[in-house]
């Protein structure tokens, strides 16, 4: 013997007769706040603030990172 049920109900419905809590404000808020945070890392990843970062070197390690551009740029081949 088969039997099935359907159910035609909300999910609010559903969770309601299931005695579930309603998490919908604190998820709201959750996301809002891994949202901020994952806009404030992208910020953070412009080119603009890369090349503040890079160039807070001293002069001697920013000579340093363009012979390691530079040979990377090279190909690695040997001379």
């Amino acid at each position: 013997m088969k039997i099935t049920v359907n159910i035609d109900c909300t999910p609010q419905e559903a969770r309601e007769f299931l005695g579930l809590p309603n998490i919908q404000p604190m998820q709201e808020k959750a996301m809002k706040q891994i949202e901020e945070r994952l806009l404030a890392g992208v910020a953070s990843m412009s080119p603009d603030a890369i090349l503040r970062n890079w160039m807070s070197f001293n002069p001697e390690q920013v000579g340093d990172m363009f012979k390691m551009f530079g040979g990377l740029a090279g190909g690695g081949t040997k001379k």
